[in-house]
């Protein structure tokens, strides 16, 4: 496999509509069939590194990994969405440069990738059995067959399938009924889905809503108007009860009095 992909030196990669990086032309046209041929950019391959270091404790090869891609650095942008990129040996786990990785399908059966890509699956699943408690123990022929099966809706609707949507669906599969974010099992969210965020203004139209007041609110409301009318009751009686203040204080505006009820 090392002769097969040596003389692979180049290859002009574009930016497609999807996002993703494409081959549109290399330097080995005769082994090497850009036709569908998809390639992993820089920020796509820090976020694959990320998702497998949790296999670490499940057997994960990095070795087989390095050997799965063919691995290359910018070297011209060509502008119109392209970019000539050219060979190098930098290993994808310990270079700090910015690299491009090109899966190795010349051997799509028995190739390196399809040997990272058997493996990696092979790890997921026994994370996941470590992980939870299934009625049964989960398989790599169930994960497969559920992959194969997505996977066939690229096929049907005529699109290539990205070699990075091809790992990050192992790397992220997940039997149904259960979430992948944190490895827990699923919970329901409904409750939280069913209530929409409020801006301030709507907040505060809500808070002065009357219809939308516990009992408990209109008691806490009478209680504060009794004690407010109570307050004033008492202010009156005093005022009546004060004797005549001197002349210079008299002048002064007084405020106005409540009488007994």
């Amino acid at each position: 496999m090392a002769k097969a992909t040596s003389t692979l030196e180049w290859c002009i990669v574009r930016l497609g509509e999807d996002h993703n990086w494409w081959v549109c032309e290399t330097s080995d046209p005769v082994r090497w069939d850009v036709d569908g041929l998809s390639i992993i950019d820089p920020r796509q391959l820090s976020h694959l590194i990320e998702l497998v270091d949790p296999l670490r404790d499940y057997g994960f090869d990095q070795d087989l990994m390095d050997r799965a891609f063919i691995v290359f650095r910018i070297e011209k942008d060509l502008g119109s969405g392209k970019v000539r990129l050219k060979r190098t040996k930098e290993s994808l786990f310990e270079s700090e440069e910015k690299l491009f990785v090109l899966p190795d399908v010349l051997d799509e059966e028995n190739g390196p990738y399809a040997d990272l890509l058997d493996h990696l699956t092979r790890c997921r699943v026994k994370m996941l059995n470590d992980l939870f408690d299934f009625e049964s123990k989960l398989t790599v022929d169930e994960v497969e067959d559920e992959l194969r099966e997505a996977q066939n809706t690229y096929f049907i609707e005529g699109r290539a399938l990205h070699s990075f949507n091809e790992i990050t669906a192992i790397l992220d599969f997940m039997p149904a009924g259960y979430e992948g974010d944190d490895e827990k099992p699923a919970k329901s969210t409904e409750e939280e889905d069913d209530l929409p965020e409020l801006d301030e203004a709507e907040e505060e139209k809500l808070k002065n809503d009357e219809t939308l007041k516990w009992d408990d609110d209109d008691e806490e409301d009478e209680d504060e108007e009794k004690k407010a009318k109570s307050d004033d009751d008492e202010e009156g009686e005093d005022d009546e009860d004060k004797p005549a203040k001197v002349a210079d204080e008299e002048e002064k505006p007084r405020r106005r009095t409540r009488g007994k009820r």
